[in-house]
């Protein structure tokens, strides 16, 4: 095993394999004992994409709240499905899919388009130029904004679908996607993950779907292993201790080496990793 790989799989807790049962179980009692720890929260807010990823923590947040729900008698308890389009979105299916499949007590739909279009519109007003990827950035942002606001007003808190094999890379939008309350996958790679969904008996289409940001509309719906330039194969048998071939190793070590500063909280002086 390569000494930086080792650090990373104690880093991130990946599993060189796992019972699926356990971890659906593990994490569903994750999302209970931090609402049972902070008794005012009464709800659990996720955006829906449609990929694994969110259908995964999506359906594990809802088994959760259906838990606390009947274990408690308060009925207050909820969890909200999030759908969070550009204005419209080709696979708005795939997300609506995914609500049914996890049976998503309340869903709430909030069109960021508006207010990324905003915001792009008043930075540029100093006569800065945004990219087609920083626009995607913002888009994020404004995602996770809207969670924010749904879960003030439903004294709720935002559950992130960051895991291992997007942690090591850093991808994801930094406090974006990456700003949550609680990531109930982090420890999971994106077999682990697939595993679990495929054991919950989600809908193929939905555990099978080519990953993707879509974030960028010069190049709509581009496949994550395309912007990576690495397969989610070699990143989950990377992260599991197998080996993989040189090249895949040394992109997947370049993409955590360089997106370190996403895995930190906010920079301070005491703080040497960067220097």
């Amino acid at each position: 095993m390569r000494p930086l790989q080792k650090q990373i799989i104690d880093e991130l807790k990946v599993l060189p394999e796992i019972e699926p049962d356990k971890e659906i179980r593990r994490s569903i009692d994750f999302i209970k004992d931090y609402l049972k720890k902070y008794p005012f929260l009464k709800s659990i807010v996720l955006g829906i994409s449609g990929g694994q990823d969110s259908t995964l923590c999506g359906t594990l947040c809802q088994k959760a709240i259906a838990e606390m729900r009947q274990e408690t008698g308060d009925q207050s308890y909820k969890f909200i499905a999030v759908r969070l389009p550009y204005g419209d979105q080709a696979d708005e299916q795939d997300a609506m899919d995914a609500i049914a499949f996890m049976q998503a007590d309340e869903t709430v739909r909030v069109n960021i388009k508006a207010a990324s279009d905003a915001m792009l519109a008043a930075v540029e007003a100093n006569g800065m130029t945004v990219s087609d990827f920083n626009k995607g950035n913002i888009k994020a942002r404004e995602r996770m904004i809207a969670q924010y606001a749904i879960a003030g007003a439903n004294s709720g808190a935002v559950a992130g679908t960051d895991h291992a094999a997007e942690a090591i890379t850093g991808f994801y939008t930094k406090y974006g996607d990456g700003g949550a309350d609680i990531c109930p996958l982090w420890r999971l790679d994106k077999r682990q993950g697939r595993a679990m969904l495929e054991l919950l008996g989600a809908p193929k289409h939905l555990y099978l779907k080519t990953p993707t940001a879509d974030l960028e509309e010069d190049r709509p719906a581009l496949p994550d292993e395309d912007a990576l330039g690495v397969t989610y194969k070699d990143i989950d048998d990377y992260l599991e201790g197998r080996e993989v071939e040189a090249k895949a190793a040394e992109k997947i070590e370049n993409w955590y080496l360089k997106t370190q500063h996403k895995r930190h909280m906010p920079i301070n002086v005491y703080d040497t990793f960067w220097k």
